[in-house]
């Protein structure tokens, strides 16, 4: 008996079930599939709708959208598949085609039919999200393309809520843009000494430092005019040393240089400038990356080093994600491509990745490198997922790991014998514990500072407010006593009375003139 194909389309509109036309041969069925795919007439022919389950509203497309990404069967989806499906067919004979592996592993271990995502089953999908609209009735092109839309700034909306908090995003960028500045800085700093060396060819060889020199450059330019006890004081300040101070001053007189113009000295300076800046910016963002690295991650940070830290976790993506890996895969991490390479020629893989970086694998010996580079990558580890799922940050595991680590270094040097590792988690815990109740006794006692700033404030103001009314009252009084003086009792009162007769005789003048 001939297997029955059908096909789930995920659309964002709701789900559709299609039914493909009985075949024998797959590699006779391609080649018609992949002609008819752009004429819907014939793309008709070898396909039948079966069911369409539209979604009732976004929150329900957005809900199962989020299901089928994560490789869940909805509810939604699993009632659909089960009311439509042929149930007087034996299951070893039904193939349902999906778009993505993972659903299709959940649909077949949920219903027991066998889910084909390779093939002839791209094309059919690709077939189907090109004709979708007219394979199903009442769906236009234009109310297809909203629901596209709208379903896809939903997603795109909950993916990035979903990531607001992630700061380690920020470590990541930062180090991409730390090693940017560093190849940058590199290249200004050689092209500023090959382009100042026509001028000043000894400087260089005096100076090694690139910022220094920038700095030097900077200071010298002219090496004619470059004479003065000011200028040699400056000059023993930027190399801080005496001697190397004065050589750089013997060379200037004595240099084997070209003359050099104004003109090429400003655009010198432009460069030097810029040197300059880049190396104090690459300084700030180093700062930075070590702060947000001791608010993200502390105890990696404690065990490790920030730069380190911070790139194992810009290579896994995010903490999270370094979290998931086991220590096997932390150790390798960063060497993909010489354990792939080890593995395809069947010779030694790779003992470590990006740890080699720390100072435990250079203080090893040779023979112990591999052995510390496990037990390091097993400590970070642990380190990065009490990162990420400790309710409160502190670096008391960090530091006793990397005690540990030290005690793992002497002990395949001397024999030692180290701590066992329940005692030191043990003394962890109970110092965390106890700086953590510090931390919040002490942000208690700063809350109660500031809510006591506050009332004091509030009070303050409250006095000066019953200040000023008790002046404004004196004042007051002041001006009745004046107007009892001078015999008026209530002035205001004398006013209107005023303004009444005024306007009582101008109503008898109008009388008088119309009479």
């Amino acid at each position: 008996m001939v297997k029955k194909l059908f096909v789930l389309f995920e659309h964002a509109s709701g789900y559709a079930l299609f039914r493909v036309k009985e075949f024998e041969d797959i590699g006779m069925f391609l080649p018609q599939i992949e002609k008819a795919t752009l004429n819907s007439v014939q793309f008709k022919s070898f396909i039948n709708l079966i069911a369409f389950l539209p979604f009732k509203s976004g929150t329900n497309a957005i809900d199962n959208i989020n299901s089928v990404s994560e490789g869940i069967v909805h509810d939604d989806l699993r009632a659909f598949i089960a009311a439509n499906l042929p149930q007087n067919v034996k299951i070893s004979k039904i193939i349902l085609g999906v778009s993505d592996a993972k659903i299709g592993a959940v649909l077949q271990e949920t219903f027991g039919f066998n889910c084909q995502f390779t093939d002839v089953v791209p094309e059919i999908i690709r077939g189907i999200r090109f004709h979708f609209h007219e394979l199903v009735q009442g769906l236009s092109l234009s109310s297809l393309g909203s629901a596209e839309c709208s379903l896809g700034r939903s997603y795109s909306r909950a993916k990035v809520k979903f990531n607001v908090n992630r700061a380690d995003n920020m470590i990541i960028q930062s180090l991409s843009l730390l090693d940017q500045l560093d190849k940058d800085i590199n290249t200004f700093s050689m092209r500023l000494k090959e382009w100042y060396s026509y001028h000043f060819p000894e400087l260089s060889k005096i100076v090694s430092d690139n910022y220094i020199f920038a700095k030097v450059v900077n200071l010298i330019k002219d090496r004619k005019e470059f004479f003065g006890e000011e200028n040699s004081e400056t000059l023993e300040e930027l190399v801080q040393d005496s001697s190397k101070a004065q050589a750089i001053i013997n060379a200037a007189k004595s240099s084997m240089g070209m003359d050099i113009s104004p003109i090429d000295l400003v655009n010198i300076g432009f460069l030097t400038s810029k040197v300059i800046s880049l190396v104090e910016y690459r300084k700030q963002l180093m700062e930075y990356l070590q702060s947000r690295m001791h608010n993200i991650a502390p105890n990696l940070s404690a065990l490790i080093g920030e730069v380190v830290g911070a790139r194992l976790i810009s290579h896994a993506g995010s903490l999270i994600n370094l979290s998931k890996y086991p220590s096997s895969t932390v150790q390798i991490l960063g060497a993909e491509k010489a354990l792939f390479r080890a593995l395809k020629k069947k010779g030694k893989t790779p003992k470590y990745g990006l740890i080699y970086h720390s100072t435990f694998i250079g203080r090893a010996g040779s023979k112990n490198k591999g052995k510390i580079s496990r037990f390091l990558a097993n400590k970070c580890s642990i380190a990065s997922r009490i990162d990420c799922f400790a309710e409160e940050a502190t670096t008391v595991f960090g530091q006793k790991l990397r005690e540990q680590v030290e005690e793992r270094l002497k002990f395949l040097d001397s024999g030692v014998l180290p701590k066992k590792n329940m005692d030191v988690m043990n003394e962890a815990i109970e110092e965390a514990a106890i700086e953590i109740k510090k931390r919040k006794k002490k942000a208690k006692k700063e809350r109660k500072r500031k809510i006591a700033e506050i009332e004091a404030e509030e009070i303050e103001e409250n006095e000066i407010k019953t200040e000023i009314k008790e002046e404004q009252e004196v004042s007051l009084e002041i001006e009745k006593d004046s107007f009892r003086a001078n015999g008026d009792d209530n002035p205001k009162q004398k006013k209107k009375k005023k303004k009444n007769k005024s306007f009582n005789l101008s109503q008898s003048f109008i009388e008088e003139q119309i009479v």
